[in-house]
């Protein structure tokens, strides 16, 4: 068999192993059951308020970009904090030891990170389905609209989160990065206030990466055709978010594995006992 397709089925398979693990672990599965039911109590509140000088529901237009908040934050923030946790545990170094075993590793973190962002985004889906009824009035389009944009965000993501995961060197660092890549792709992404309030740099500055068009995509799957007029060009843009989020995915996974290949190469025993002492004298 192929080396590179037998890496690729055998990331698969762990991703799908890891993914059911971290249904049966409180630990791991309650930060996103937590958030996610956290952002339905903000649209519990905003069910009855609406977007001024519209008659949308506010909670209608909030829904779709919290939709593609949760796809690239969940992406990003698990993809960074697995890759640092397991530096420092060795399923790095063990990886690094097999054919095609960075490979294998960023398939398996992609599957197990893409299921438990489906778990997050249903759980918000369904309790908007209930909050706004409005909703189930979504053709068979929009639903399949919604469904290529979280696949595409997901594939445009996480191997960003792996590439910026393999620049840190502990723990500590990869959540002071993520935090800081997650916190200004939120500033200028246009998910929580019109992309119309910036600079005009800013907004080209928003159009270059994912998180922009991630937002714009699940608000064109899940919002009336009339909304379209509060966007810039008063378009969806469907073929640019398509590109857009393409582009960012075929970089990633391209650039991905030899990043991490290289990163995988300065691993070492010596230097996973050096972290493990550090962080023992952390803890005591």
């Amino acid at each position: 068999m192929n080396p590179t397709l037998h890496a690729a089925r055998l990331g698969v398979s762990r991703g799908w192993t890891e993914f059911k693990n971290a249904l049966l672990n409180p630990q791991e599965i309650g930060f996103t059951i937590v958030t996610s039911i956290a952002l339905v109590i903000v649209m519990y509140f905003q069910r009855d308020a609406t977007l001024p000088g519209t008659s949308l529901s506010l909670a209608a237009v909030t829904l779709p970009s919290v939709l593609g908040m949760l796809t690239a934050f969940n992406a990003l923030l698990g993809a960074v904090g697995s890759l640092a946790v397991e530096r420092e545990d060795g399923t790095l170094l063990r990886a690094k030891a097999l054919p095609q075993g960075m490979l294998g590793y960023l398939v398996g973190r992609i599957v197990s990170v893409s299921l438990t962002t489906v778990i997050s985004v249903l759980i918000v889906l369904v309790a908007g389905l209930f909050l706004l009824p409005a909703l189930t009035r979504t053709g068979p389009g929009g639903w399949l609209t919604m469904v290529w944009v979280i696949l595409l965000g997901l594939l445009a993501t996480l191997p960003l989160g792996a590439i910026i995961g393999s620049l840190a060197n502990s723990p500590q660092t990869a959540a002071g990065l993520s935090m800081l890549a997650v916190g200004g792709l939120s500033a200028i992404s246009g998910i929580f206030y019109p992309l119309s309030a910036l600079a005009g740099w800013l907004q080209a500055l928003a159009h270059v990466f994912p998180l922009y068009w991630l937002g714009l995509g699940m608000r064109s799957a899940l919002s009336p055709a009339s909304a379209a007029a509060a966007e810039l060009g008063g378009s969806w843009h469907t073929l640019e978010t398509v590109g857009v989020l393409g582009a960012w995915a075929v970089a990633g996974l391209l650039l991905a594995p030899p990043i991490l290949r290289r990163m995988a190469r300065r691993e070492a025993g010596s230097l996973m006992q050096v972290r493990r002492d550090r962080a023992l004298q952390r803890i005591g």
